[in-house]
C-alpha cells in the first residue's frame, strides 16, 4: 500500500536516493549533498509517496499557499512509474494549495506526461541561469 504525506524533515539521503532511482538525478546536484540539503531546507511543501516506509516518490515545492506553487522536483522511482504516483503527488500538492496556480518546468523526458494528466502548457515561461546572461 502506498501512503502519501507531507514531510517537513525529509533526509537528504532519501531525497538523493529517489532522485537517483528516477531520471531526475540527471538534472539535479546529487553529488553536492550541501546543495541538496539547502534545497530541502528551503522547499516549504514536500509531499512524499512511501511503500512500506520506503520513499518511492517526492514532490518538492516552493509556495506562498495562495497565489503560486512552483513544483520544482517531481521524482518517482522508475520501478514505480506508470502507476499514477506522480499524478497523485501533484494532486496532494494542489490539495495543500487550492487557490494557488501550480507551476512546473518539465524535464525533457517528461514533457509528454503532463498534458496526459490534464496540465496545460504555458509558452510564456522564461528563465535565466547565469546573472551574466542578463543584458
Amino acid at each position: 500500500m502506498i501512503t502519501y504525506q507531507i514531510e517537513k524533515d525529509l533526509s537528504q539521503e532519501e531525497f538523493i536516493s529517489v532522485l537517483n532511482q528516477s531520471t531526475l538525478a540527471e538534472r539535479r546536484p546529487v553529488n553536492e549533498p550541501d546543495r541538496i540539503q539547502k534545497m530541502l531546507d528551503h522547499g516549504n511543501l514536500i509531499v512524499t509517496a512511501r511503500e512500506n516506509n520506503v520513499l518511492i516518490g517526492v514532490a518538492r515545492s516552493l509556495t506562498d499557499f495562495l497565489y503560486c506553487t512552483y513544483l520544482s522536483d517531481l521524482a518517482v522511482d522508475q520501478a514505480y512509474q506508470k502507476q499514477g504516483i506522480g499524478k497523485e503527488l501533484i494532486r496532494q500538492t494542489k490539495l495543500q494549495t487550492p487557490k494557488a496556480k501550480l507551476i512546473l518546468l518539465a524535464a525533457p523526458k517528461a514533457v509528454a506526461y503532463y498534458p496526459k494528466i490534464g496540465m496545460k502548457q504555458w509558452e510564456q515561461c522564461f528563465y535565466i541561469d547565469d546573472i551574466n546572461e542578463l543584458i
